[in-house]
């Protein structure tokens, strides 16, 4: 039973963490524009992600541009578009194998085999969590080394946006999920007890019951 919950509690970890990764990976706000200056009042804010450039003016309203060419992003953007659709689909199919070898499931009749897949999907999990967790220290390690190069343009400085923060919460969830499923196959696989059967009774030549068969 603890072993049960404990799968159950480290699935439901890795699927939210699966949730904020995506929408993570969706976010256009990987890094959003640095107010540095002595004049608060900006005519506009950008936002930089891996899909689109948005635009929000100080009125409220908003443009964004998708990017029109992959080969014309940075590295960093590139390396980290690969990473986090790689990362998502990991978690996808983490997520298949752990519901066949769920204790909860009857897809794998045995018991043992269904422990070895259910560990199998914590350690796709864990692979994943890694796979986004590079691109975002990646991203934040250009980020901070912008801000404080005095060669970049204020103008040209960029701040850790939210979606980094939603990508780390993402990747400790997959990271304490994986885990607990990798964690949770049972010790060994029969069970704590053992059923005894009485011997079948046999009948006399004359048709009655022996009677040590009831002593």
């Amino acid at each position: 039973m603890a072993s049960a919950a404990l799968e159950i509690l480290g699935l439901i970890l890795c699927v939210f963490g699966t949730l904020l990764e995506m929408t993570a990976c969706g976010l256009p706000t990987w890094k959003v524009t640095a107010f540095i200056e002595a004049n608060i009042v900006v005519a506009q804010t950008i936002w930089d992600g891996l899909w689109m450039s948005c635009a929000v003016q100080s009125t409220g309203q908003m443009q964004c541009k998708i990017h029109d060419s992959m080969l014309a992003l940075s590295h960093d953007l590139q390396a980290a578009r690969a990473l986090t659709v790689i990362s998502s689909v990991l978690c996808v199919v983490g997520l298949m194998v752990v519901i066949a070898g769920a204790q909860c499931t009857n897809c794998i009749q045995t018991e043992s085999v269904k422990a070895r897949v259910v560990n199998v999907g914590g350690v796709i999990y864990i692979v994943g969590a890694v796979f986004v967790l590079v691109p975002l220290c990646w991203m934040a390690n250009n980020i901070i080394s912008d801000f404080y190069n005095p060669q970049v343009p204020a103008a040209q400085k960029r701040e850790i946006g939210a979606a980094l923060y939603i990508g780390w919460a993402a990747t400790a969830l997959l990271l304490l999920g994986g885990s607990m499923l990798c964690c949770s196959c049972p010790s060994s696989g029969s069970s704590g007890y053992s059923a005894k059967y009485a011997p079948t009774k046999r009948a006399t030549s004359n048709g009655d019951y022996d009677k040590r068969n009831y002593v």
